[in-house]
């Protein structure tokens, strides 16, 4: 009886010591499988990514050596877009006249009275509720057509029987001193400057433009000064 169960009891201890080998085995196994598949999977990806990053660098190269290089010079080869600048021109005449530096400044302080001795000005209003604006147009046939053109000017601040300045609001840019000079107790120098920016449709014919306007200035003071001897 006693032989029996020792049998079986090296019986069983084989038994199960074969299971534990095969266990440990398959576990063994498993670990080694999981351990290749891991191993294998991360090989797999990362020889993808290489692929992947290769292929996008290659084709971004080519599409750089196709186009972009070009792209680039022209780029480079435009010019920057320059602002367009107006031509201004100034015109100074002077003259003197045998009339106090007052009464020449009073006569020429009436801006209505303008176009009665400057033969392109052909009306000046000033505004009723604000004295310091007034309105200003020219009419004159030149160059074989008729030119027109208006505009708004400010007053500035005038210094008596000295100064008289404008400059234009809107309408023809353009902007003005008149200068009084005592030359003696019964006459004066006036000095006149007009500032103005070329109207388009005039700028062929530009360098005839300023000798024209210097003309008609000379030709206004002439007249300003018959007017102003006779200015109460």
């Amino acid at each position: 009886m006693m032989l029996s169960s020792a049998i079986m009891a090296s019986t069983c201890s084989t038994s199960t010591t074969t299971v534990l080998l095969h266990c440990s085995n398959f576990s063994t196994t498993t670990t080694s499988t999981l351990s290749h598949l891991t191993s294998f999977s991360t090989t797999r990806v990362l020889r993808t990514c290489s692929s992947l990053k290769q292929t996008f660098f290659r084709n971004n190269k080519l599409s750089y050596a196709n186009g972009g290089n070009r792209n680039l010079k022209s780029i480079r080869r435009r010019k920057p877009i320059s602002p367009i600048v107006m031509e201004w021109q100034d015109c100074t005449v002077k003259m003197d006249i045998d009339v106090p530096v007052s009464t020449a400044y009073n006569c020429y302080l009436d801006r209505e009275a303008i176009p009665r001795w400057m033969p392109f000005i052909s009306t000046v209003k000033v505004l009723e509720d604000k004295p310091d604006l007034s309105r200003w147009s020219l009419k004159y046939k030149a160059f074989g057509q008729d030119i027109e053109f208006s505009w708004l000017a400010r007053n500035m601040q005038p210094i008596p029987n000295q100064k008289i300045h404008w400059r234009s609001l809107e309408g023809l840019p353009n902007r003005g001193v008149v200068r009084f000079f005592p030359k003696s107790p019964t006459s004066c120098t006036v000095e006149l400057t007009v500032s103005y920016e070329i109207p388009q449709i005039l700028t062929p014919v530009s360098s005839a433009l300023k000798p024209l306007l210097e003309n008609l200035l000379v030709r206004g003071l002439e007249r300003f000064t018959k007017v102003a001897k006779t200015y109460t």
